[in-house]
């Protein structure tokens, strides 16, 4: 992953779903134009290889593991 753009530098997104498919291809993206990155799923291990993609093209990204089909 490479930084395209810094449209979203300094501002902060949350992505639900950022374990695979569109919710990762969502998060790389922001993450690419410049925007720290939370990322929400039930599994860990594929919301920290995100996290790490992100990481490693000097990005920053928060890992948050959730089960949003579970009432409170």
């Amino acid at each position: 992953m490479k930084v395209i753009a810094e449209r979203f530098a300094g501002r902060r997104a949350v992505v639900t779903g950022a374990s695979a498919g569109i919710g990762r291809a969502t998060a790389l993206r922001l993450a690419a134009e410049g925007a720290r990155v939370g990322l929400v799923a039930r599994r860990r291990e594929p919301l920290e290889a995100a996290a790490s993609e992100i990481k490693a093209a000097g990005g920053e990204a928060l890992v948050l593991v959730v089960d949003s089909a579970i009432e409170a």
